[in-house]
């Protein structure tokens, strides 16, 4: 078999060892011979990569693994990178998280003002990596589980030449837990959405959409464990005519989940903070080489499984079917074919292929997505020319913000907060 480089940025990240173990467990069939692991924090990429190379050697994979800080050492010649990056750390998500709330907002790492903020920190670093990647490896293949994954497709799709996909592991976890709770472990699910805003609208097994039964029994997939959850009623889903993923949450119990938010002792963020201290403690110890429990109690669980299996389907031209944020390119119909989505897409060697779904007439989640991904797109515009009058028309059309006086208070609050990673508005 060729050989295979992987390159990870953000390698400092907790989650990394969940990479690691799905390299592992495909060590057959993915022939992964270097792999380069690459963060700008020395100590957590000392810490995390040491314990990736010991479950490596553990497993006796003949693959040399490489910790740095340089991104271009990182990117030279790689096949695939995957990119895990967070701009200003947990800490700057708890100021996403806070800030927003002295004005009534609700704070959210991916929703919301505290979400825009982090894709106004994440979209040019990662346009910066996609130039250098066309540069150092312009023939790979870039999977982003940076948040939020759906912008970020936006913009590098847009703005850049480069071959990616966006990725997250909601999908894969509704598709679980659904197939769970119904019995059918061969249920085929129709995913429609956007990135965080995201809904089943059929499932099907041996010629029979189940998707009735489900609304009846007012069935909900399993929520994010970073998600404070109280699960959706049986009228809500009925109403809606879908399963919604556990982020609908903010948008359809907003003055729940502010109210909630407000009420706690601490954000998720600085749960996070806590999470990673002890999981960096627990990675200390040289005589462990194996993924520990504690890091299935952060959002990411599953991420192992949902990222290498796509870099395993698009090695191995598998023509296999995941969940992916791509270009719609006709898919839904409702939507431009330049937009962003998060849809089912035949994966191979060539990438993603969008799968069509034909006769779409939910209206609530068409004019929900439209009005979001308004939102969205003038969010990318923001992010890449520093426009603050993009800036306050993305977030008037946040379902989340709204209102401009206050909107413009707590972006400038956030912007003064934030500004040593917003070059863009320099």
């Amino acid at each position: 078999m060729s050989k295979l480089k992987i390159a990870i940025i953000g390698s400092g990240s907790t989650y990394t060892p969940e990479l690691i173990e799905g390299i592992i467990k495909r060590k057959g069939i993915l022939p992964v011979s270097e792999l380069v692991l690459m963060d700008i924090d020395a100590h957590k990429l000392n810490v995390v990569g040491s314990l990736c190379r010991r479950m490596i050697e553990a497993e006796n994979l003949s693959c040399r693994v490489t910790l740095t800080q340089d991104l271009d050492e990182a990117l030279r010649d790689a096949d695939f990178v995957l990119a895990q990056i967070r701009v200003g750390k947990l800490s700057a998500r708890v100021l996403d998280e806070k800030i927003p709330l002295k004005y009534g907002l609700i704070g959210q790492e991916t929703c919301g003002i505290g979400g825009f903020f982090k894709a106004m920190r994440t979209i040019p670093v990662m346009l910066q990596i996609a130039e250098r990647m066309q540069e150092l490896c312009p023939n790979a293949w870039l999977i982003n589980f940076s948040n939020p994954a759906g912008i970020i497709t936006e913009a590098l799709l847009k703005h850049t030449g480069v071959k990616m996909l966006g990725l997250c592991n909601v999908p894969y976890n509704m598709y679980k837990s659904i197939r769970e709770s119904l019995a059918l472990p061969d249920a085929k699910m129709t995913y429609v959405g956007l990135n965080h805003l995201s809904w089943i609208t059929a499932i099907e097994q041996d010629g029979k959409d189940y998707l009735k039964t489900a609304l009846e029994l007012g069935l909900n997939s399993e929520a994010m464990k970073n998600i404070p959850s109280s699960g959706f009623s049986r009228e809500l889903v009925n109403m809606v005519g879908a399963i919604p993923s556990s982020y609908l949450e903010y948008y359809y119990f907003k003055d729940k989940k502010l109210k909630l938010l407000k009420e706690s002792e601490q954000t998720r963020g600085e749960k996070c903070i806590g999470i990673e201290a002890d999981l960096l403690r627990i990675y200390e110890d040289a005589e462990l080489h194996v993924k520990p429990e504690l890091l299935s109690s952060r959002g990411g669980a599953n991420y192992s499984e949902v990222a290498i299996s796509l870099v395993d389907a698009i090695w191995n031209d598998k023509r296999e079917v995941h969940v992916v944020n791509l270009l719609n390119r006709g898919a839904l119909t409702f939507m431009d074919d330049d937009d962003a989505v998060e849809v089912s897409a035949v994966i191979g060697k060539d990438g993603a292929v969008p799968v069509a779904v034909p006769g779409f007439a939910n209206r609530h989640i068409i004019d929900y997505m439209r009005m979001v991904k308004a939102y969205e797109r003038e969010t990318v515009a923001a992010a890449v020319s520093g426009s603050e009058d993009a800036a306050m028309r993305a977030l008037l059309m946040n379902p989340l913000v709204g209102d401009y006086n206050t909107a413009l208070a707590c972006f400038n609050e956030l912007k003064e907060a934030h500004k040593a990673y917003l070059p863009q508005f320099g």
